[in-house]
């Protein structure tokens, strides 16, 4: 579902006073909008047809520091601009924010006006592309989960984050007085981004205190990343907005459950038809989706870079806590990392619970579809489905441990040097190793209360 504003109905919008902002954002490497805020009639005197931004932010980590190493950009290279080229299909209303539109744009090279290759919203386009024409396209939908703290963000600012406190007491999921009390939070939200054009299904209480998840409805692949991160920048805005915080942190809490953005998809023809669907087979599986998981198995560990892209993130794949440890599949299991949903039904399809909340949903969703695409090129095999209970079973693939193992994989992959292009893979590869130098570089709270006195 694209956006819900043409730029005619802006142009009234903002004639009679109803509008009188648009933000124009592009994605950063960290799955977040950066932009600007136009004065709305400029915006349409010629703003909508392009702007510029620093070529820094598809170098900067998550601190904004000018991380140098990167070949695109750096003080070496002076940091020029990029273009920012709205796509206006993403034009919307932000019900949320009095008298504003929000509309996303594609970062392209200043002088040639190309993709810049290594932008997320580029890498996904590509793989579109390439699935297109093969003759599918890719259908998909994440989940979305969170945590809801009392705290504002300004008290975390100013020293509370070790005094985190979540809305809820006790584990809420699917527990309708529980996620009552959040309703001040969660109607706003569900509301809000319905009327900003984002087809939402439902908000629930997840499986821990104060744990949210959001669910809206599948769409194609490039719509799906862009609503993701509208979704998280508009529960951000709403939560703030209430004096209430959220976190979208793989694992915040060790002795808490992680928060997972599950990844669904399938692949359709051009004639709106399930490519993945096949009533004879034993799970409703076509040779489509068989090769297409194939691939996805083939290549879990190298992707995996792309699903869980922070020390953090591998922290939470932890036994007994529903995320997943092993990159195996079965059907309607949620203790493998690929589960086969909608078995019998045109709705079968693929789930990957490798994913954290805190993916950037542009590259997960690319790394995936290359993966899957591969295994169809290939026409690769699938491998037996494995029943019962995954994190007890022994001498199966396993995700990557860590950040630093991934990473590893990240760059050895031939699959996805050919599918993303060299300098895209080493570009990722030095975000990761610089996510790993700065993480051990720094001395925690935990060492701290180990060993300041006892070492």
């Amino acid at each position: 579902m694209p956006g819900n504003l043409t730029l005619d109905e802006l142009k009234k919008a903002v004639k009679s006073g109803e509008i009188d902002t648009v933000i124009a954002a592009g994605i950063d490497m960290q799955g977040r909008l950066m932009g600007k805020r136009f004065h709305a009639q400029f915006f349409i005197d010629g703003g909508y047809d392009e702007t510029h931004c620093c070529n820094y932010l598809l170098t900067v980590d998550m601190e904004m520091n000018t991380v140098q190493g990167y070949k695109s950009s750096s003080w070496e290279t002076g940091y020029g601009d990029y273009t920012l080229k709205p796509d206006l299909s993403t034009l919307r209303r932000i019900p949320w924010l009095p008298g504003t539109a929000l509309v996303l744009g594609d970062t392209q090279d200043h002088a040639t006006h190309a993709d810049v290759p290594h932008a997320p919203r580029s890498i996904l386009k590509a793989q579109v592309a390439r699935a297109r024409a093969m003759g599918f396209e890719p259908m998909m939908a994440t989940e979305l989960e969170f945590y809801l703290f009392e705290n504002s963000y300004e008290d975390l600012r100013d020293g509370g984050v070790n005094d985190l406190r979540t809305v809820g007491g006790y584990n809420e999921d699917y527990h309708i007085f529980q996620t009552t009390k959040e309703e001040d939070v969660m109607r706003a939200v569900r509301n809000g981004l319905y009327g900003a054009g984002i087809p939402v299904e439902n908000s629930k209480g997840e499986a821990e205190a104060g744990q949210e998840e959001i669910n809206y409805k599948y769409s194609d692949a490039l719509d799906t990343a862009d609503n993701h991160v509208i979704i998280k920048n508009a529960i951000k805005e709403i939560a703030w907005s209430k004096g209430k915080s959220v976190t979208f942190m793989a694992k915040y809490d060790h002795r808490r459950a992680g928060s997972s953005s599950h990844i669904h998809q399938s692949l359709w023809s051009k004639d709106g038809k399930a490519s993945f669907a096949d009533k004879a087979d034993g799970h409703g599986m076509s040779e489509v989706m068989k090769h297409y998981l194939a691939g996805q198995l083939q290549h879990a560990r190298d992707i995996t870079a792309f699903l869980a892209p922070y020390v953090n993130s591998y922290k939470r794949f932890t036994v007994g806590m529903f995320a997943p440890t092993k990159a195996v599949w079965s059907a309607d299991n949620r203790t493998a990392g690929f589960r086969v949903c909608g078995v019998h039904t045109k709705a079968v399809r693929v789930e990957c619970r490798i994913p954290g909340s805190d993916v950037n949903p542009y590259l997960a969703c690319a790394a995936l579809l290359a993966a899957g695409l591969d295994g169809i090129e290939k026409k690769m095999a699938l491998e037996p489905e494995l029943t019962g209970d995954m994190y007890s079973a022994k001498g199966i693939r396993e995700i990557p441990h860590t950040l630093r193992e991934a990473a590893e994989l990240l760059t050895k992959s031939q699959m996805l040097r050919q599918a993303f292009g060299d300098d895209v893979i080493d570009h990722y590869h030095h975000a990761a190793q610089w996510e790993i130098a700065e993480t051990d570089r720094v001395v925690t709270d935990f060492e701290r209360e180990r060993l300041l006195e006892r070492a």
